[in-house]
């Protein structure tokens, strides 16, 4: 029988990062896109914790589905609105949790440090690049429909080199600085192809599918 203290600590967090996502959007109305961001980073920390607990394959991957589906759900109802709180038509949210629900049916049994390479840049860097880039003043341009800036394709370049190389140092895997710079070119790049959100699913799956390769070949 699995552990349920596990399943508690990690319940728990998720409540505190939607609690904080309801109260930021009650106390600052006008950031219409932080309480959104802080569920898309707050939610990364659970694959570390998830592979740290050695939750299995067999629990790990239903609740996935079952946050998609009920991700799937809350675009259509508004039931907690903090995780649409934007303008403009995005599918992002809905795709991280296809992203994560992938990620883990392909690796999670054999490869966990994809799965959270892949769900961290996702989370870390596509997450501060959007808080970040949008506060601080750079030169931007407009690519299929998407405004990006040099600040936030900095911030997504530098959080992610951070990611992966505090990553591959942890877990001893020794990849080489090539495919670090490798891993993070990839993610840029995919990140500036994002219409309708869909970064939040060619970011992880590039990045988990690619260290996924670097390892085994």
């Amino acid at each position: 029988m699995t552990n349920t203290y596990p399943l508690i600590v990690i319940f728990s967090w998720l409540s505190l990062i939607i609690f904080t996502s309801f109260l930021c959007r009650k106390f600052f109305p006008e950031e219409r896109e932080l309480s959104r961001k802080i569920v898309h980073i707050g939610t990364g920390p659970i694959i570390p914790l998830a592979w740290w607990f050695n939750i299995s394959i067999n629990v790990a991957l239903p609740l996935a589905l079952l946050v998609t589906i009920a991700l799937i759900g809350n675009q259509r109802a508004k039931i907690i609105p903090s995780f649409e709180n934007i303008e403009r038509k995005s599918f992002g949210t809905i795709a991280y949790g296809v992203s994560i629900s992938l990620l883990i049916t392909l690796f999670w049994s054999k490869t966990p440090s994809a799965v959270t390479a892949g769900v961290l840049v996702m989370s870390f860097g596509d997450g501060l690049a959007g808080l970040i880039g949008r506060k601080v003043k750079s030169p931007s341009w407009v690519l299929l429909g998407q405004k990006k800036s040099l600040m936030g394709t900095l911030v997504m370049g530098i959080t992610t080199t951070i990611v992966l190389l505090t990553l591959n140092q942890i877990t001893n895997l020794q990849l080489g600085s090539v495919d670090i710079l490798s891993l993070t070119t990839l993610a840029v790049i995919l990140e500036q192809i994002s219409p309708l959100g869909i970064d939040n699913i060619t970011v992880p799956m590039g990045v988990g599918i690619t260290w996924h390769w670097m390892l085994f070949n």
